[in-house]
């Protein structure tokens, strides 16, 4: 073949796929493409998949409308004048419904134009209402009520999903001063625990040692009332067994005297008696 005809086949081979590229497009998932003829946007958004266009003279641009995270970085200020540093990450998309409206209105990326600079806004009014030390307990709060007021001033543009706050970052000197005073709170509260122990112990001893007064006191009454209690009680716990006196030695009143049951000398023979 003809070498002349075989480069004229592969020029218009090569045009040819450059105009089915121009053509045709792919809108990709998680992605809606927004359609430009000679400078003119159409107000529908391309869905995801395959699609045609006027060839050189329509062009199609993409925007992502799942869901995207970007760090952002911001310097704040709190309410006693101390320098809060906040890292955060911001969890953020755009609707399907504003895809045109937000590539008309905000040049370059929406996070840049549009989510940042609400964020970093919302977040400094936030952290200015309250102290440093505060800022550092209560990060949870702080990330809820500038997530609501991000949420406030993005309107409906674009849905920010979530605010995390990786880090808080102040001053060496105030790390310390509050370190200092969080030890305090701590040993402050075990001095009270120690000290409501120590109260509770007592109260426990005091009551115990009147409950043993009242019940002495409850027996000498009833022994004063009833004169034959003790004897009712000595019968009651007599196991039928006859108690042998045996006097102390010499014979006195300050001997020792002891006290055997009969039986345990066993009964006396007969005849044995007179011995």
């Amino acid at each position: 073949m003809n070498p002349g005809r075989l480069i004229a086949i592969g020029i218009l081979v090569v045009v040819a796929f450059l105009a089915l590229s121009q053509f045709t497009y792919v809108v990709e998932p998680g992605e809606r493409g927004v359609l430009i003829t000679l400078g003119k946007v159409s107000e529908q958004p391309r869905p995801e998949g395959f699609g045609t266009k006027v060839p050189f003279v329509s062009r199609l641009e993409r925007v992502m409308v799942k869901q995207q995270t970007q760090s952002l970085e911001s310097e704040c200020y709190s309410s006693d004048l101390q320098q809060v540093n906040v890292t955060l990450r911001v969890l953020y998309r755009i609707p399907e419904a504003v895809v045109v409206k937000i590539y008309k209105d905000y040049a370059g990326d929406p996070f840049e134009s549009l989510v940042a600079p609400r964020v970093q806004e919302a977040l400094k009014e936030v952290t200015a209402l309250q102290s440093a030390e505060q800022i550092v307990r209560q990060r949870e709060d702080v990330k809820t009520k500038s997530l609501q007021a991000a949420r406030e001033k993005i309107g409906n543009l674009l849905y920010v999903e979530d605010l995390v706050i990786e880090n808080i970052t102040l001053s060496k000197e105030l790390e310390q001063a509050i370190e200092a005073k969080m030890v305090q709170e701590q040993e402050a509260a075990k001095s009270r625990y120690t000290q409501q122990k120590a109260q509770i112990e007592a109260e426990t001893a005091k009551i115990k040692a009147q409950g043993e007064a009242d019940a002495i006191r409850i027996r000498g009454l009833a022994l004063k009332e009833t004169p034959g209690l003790i004897e009712l009680q000595i019968v009651e716990k007599w196991d039928g067994r006859s108690p042998l006196v045996i006097g102390g030695a010499g014979g006195g009143s300050s001997g020792t005297n002891l006290i055997l049951p009969l039986s345990s000398f066993g009964t006396a023979k007969p005849g044995e008696a007179g011995r």
